[in-house]
C-alpha cells in the first residue's frame, strides 16, 4: 500500500458523514507506518475503544469504513478467527460493525465481520507479527497467496458496505 495522507485518510470515509471524518482521530504516526507491509491502514480511536478504522485501496482509490467493536483489550476466553487474515486468536478477534453506506446506513443497516481487534491483518499475514503457538492453521499457501486471500476478503466486506456486491 502507498502512504496516505491525512487529507486523503479522511476524504476515503463511505459510511460516514463528512464531518463525522472530519472529526475522527486520525493516527499521528502516519510517517511511521510499515505502508509496504500494509493491505489496509487500520487503528482504534485512543479516546473512544469502541470505535475502530480502515482505509484500503480499491481500484485505485483510497475506501475508508467507520467500524464499531468491543474495547480494545476486551478479552474472551475461547480462540476466534479473523474474518479477513484467517489467523486465530485467544480473545484478539472481535466483530467489527460497520453501518453501511448511504441511505441504508442512515436507516440503521449494518455489516459486521470478525476482525483481529489490532486490526493488523497485514502484519500476521506475512509473519511480521506474532500471535502465538497455535494461532496460524498449518495452510500450503504461499505468502503471496495468503495476501491475495486477505485483501479478497477485505474487498469483499467492503463491497457488503458500499452495495457494491
Amino acid at each position: 500500500m502507498e502512504p496516505l495522507t491525512e487529507k486523503e485518510i479522511r476524504a476515503a470515509f463511505v459510511n460516514c458523514t463528512k464531518g463525522e471524518a472530519k472529526r475522527l482521530a486520525v493516527p499521528r504516526d502516519l510517517a511511521d507506518r510499515p505502508w509496504e507491509d500494509l493491505d489496509y491502514l487500520g487503528w482504534r480511536d485512543p479516546q473512544a475503544p469502541d470505535r475502530a478504522y480502515l482505509v484500503t485501496v480499491l481500484d485505485g482509490r483510497p475506501t475508508g469504513l467507520a467500524l464499531r467493536g468491543a474495547a480494545a483489550g476486551y478479552r474472551q476466553a475461547r480462540r476466534s478467527m479473523c474474518s479477513m487474515c484467517l489467523t486465530t486468536h485467544s480473545g484478539g478477534v472481535s466483530l467489527m460493525v460497520a453501518p453501511k453506506a448511504g441511505r441504508a446506513g442512515q436507516q440503521g443497516n449494518s455489516v459486521g465481520a470478525y476482525i483481529c481487534d489490532d486490526l493488523a491483518c497485514s502484519l500476521y499475514v506475512r509473519g511480521k507479527r506474532a500471535v502465538g503457538a497455535g494461532a496460524r492453521l498449518h495452510e500450503t499457501l504461499t505468502p503471496d497467496e495468503k495476501i491475495r486471500r486477505t485483501v479478497t476478503n477485505l474487498a469483499a466486506f467492503v463491497a457488503k458496505v458500499t452495495d457494491a456486491g
